[in-house]
């Protein structure tokens, strides 16, 4: 095998294996920070010899194998050899398929679990357990994490280090939270999972309207939690709710990269196994909740639209109630903001834009580029042409992403 194959194999194998392989060791060694450097050292063990000696049958049980022999290693130096080691065992031989299943087979879903509820613990900043998360779970580099959100590479470096050492000083142990404390920390991390989706869904800035690896990264993450706790309806809510909108990721972008918004797009572009995978987690969710919570009422929204073949067939009047809901349990501007689309789509512009000028003087909203454009939107099915156009050009200003930019600015351009 060639350089070139070795480390792309490599790098495909990392992006699999290291979760499981820094919460094995982080069980073992009791430190995240710790068990991410020797999941590390094994990383480029493996960059250093697999080019010669080709990939092993089981990746993952030879990095297992490195992590535990460099984490002996440590606490060799350390002394304190003798009781690490009857808690970690004895090191097996690097090609050992047995050493990899005994250390993860009981625990990996619980040890998987743990890793998720650190990363995304409510201690860290918001860009701190994104940044964890990504690095931990999603197997992501410095550099690919920096480049997906557009920062410098050292911000994202000082993030992640920051993260780790509050965690430490927090003493947060690598234990699952219990019961009166799980759901607080589970919406926490449902949170960092749709904020990273959503930054791929729509970025925030720069030059690219979507970034469908982000999307992938947080559907995997959603689809793994829904697999350790499945018996959460709120997890399968998000789970669904993603998997639905990621359907529609070829048909959000036009042949030059431009975007193409929600009733204008292609609907035989969009990924019908997806919507299949989306309709059914969403089931679970509906026949879990005794209330549905915010995500799965957001994936009953999707639902509406994914069912509709057709723009004039979506049922707006349920997707305006469902909005009603969802500021009922979850109320913020930005859910009225959006109940406002549905209210002027389901009842006439004049019935959405009362809404939306009751946000105008809305702080938070001051500087969100989707209120005029949602204001500009109405006045213009009103035939208030010029109020529009001055909405719109406002829109623009505030718009971060090019390609968003660009549109606002032809919207008022008509």
């Amino acid at each position: 095998m060639t350089a070139p194959d070795a480390h792309g194999t490599i790098d495909a194998v990392w992006r699999i294996e290291s979760p499981r392989l820094i919460a094995g060791l982080a069980r073992m060694t009791g430190d995240v920070a710790q068990a991410e450097d020797l999941a590390q050292d094994a990383l480029v063990a493996a960059l250093e010899q697999w080019p010669s000696s080709g990939v092993p049958d089981n990746p993952g049980a030879w990095l297992m194998a490195v992590g535990k022999r460099r984490a002996i290693d440590h606490f060799r130096r350390a002394a304190t050899l003798d009781r690490k080691r009857a808690e970690i065992g004895a090191a097996a031989p690097v090609d050992g398929e047995d050493d990899f299943a005994a250390a993860t087979e009981d625990d990996v879903g619980d040890d998987l679990l743990r890793l998720i509820f650190i990363a995304c613990h409510p201690v860290l900043s918001e860009e701190g357990r994104v940044a964890l998360t990504l690095r931990l779970l999603g197997g992501l580099t410095t550099e690919q994490i920096a480049r997906a959100f557009l920062v410098a590479e050292p911000t994202v470096a000082q993030r992640i280090v920051r993260a780790k050492r509050t965690l430490s000083d927090a003493h947060i142990s690598f234990e699952l939270p219990d019961a009166s404390e799980r759901a607080a920390r589970l919406a926490s991390v449902l949170e960092v999972v749709y904020l990273i989706f959503n930054e791929g869904y729509a970025a925030t800035a720069g030059e690219d309207w979507v970034r469908p690896a982000l999307c992938e990264d947080a559907l995997r993450l959603g689809r793994v939690l829904a697999e350790l706790t499945p018996r959460d309806a709120e997890v399968h809510g998000l789970v669904a709710l993603m998997e639905i909108q990621a359907s529609r990721l070829r048909a959000r972008v036009g042949p030059a990269g431009e975007p193409v918004l929600l009733l204008d797009q292609d609907r035989g572009r969009w990924d019908h196994l997806l919507i299949r995978r989306g309709l059914a987690a969403l089931e679970r969710a509906e026949a879990l909740a005794g209330e549905p919570g915010p995500y799965t009422l957001q994936a009953a929204i999707a639902a509406c639209h994914a069912r509709a073949n057709k723009p004039g067939e979506t049922d707006w009047v349920r997707i305006a109630g469902l909005y009603a809901e969802l500021s009922r349990i979850a109320p913020s501007p930005i859910v009225e903001l959006n109940r406002a689309v549905a209210v002027g789509l389901a009842f006439g512009p004049r019935a959405g834009l009362e809404i939306v000028d009751a946000l105008v003087p809305e702080p938070s909203l001051r500087r969100y580029h989707l209120l005029p454009s949602v204001r500009g939107d109405l006045l213009a099915k009103l035939g208030r042409l010029d109020e529009a156009r001055a909405e719109f050009e406002r829109a623009a200003t505030l718009a971060r992403n090019e390609r968003e930019r660009d549109l606002l600015l032809r919207r008022a351009a008509l």
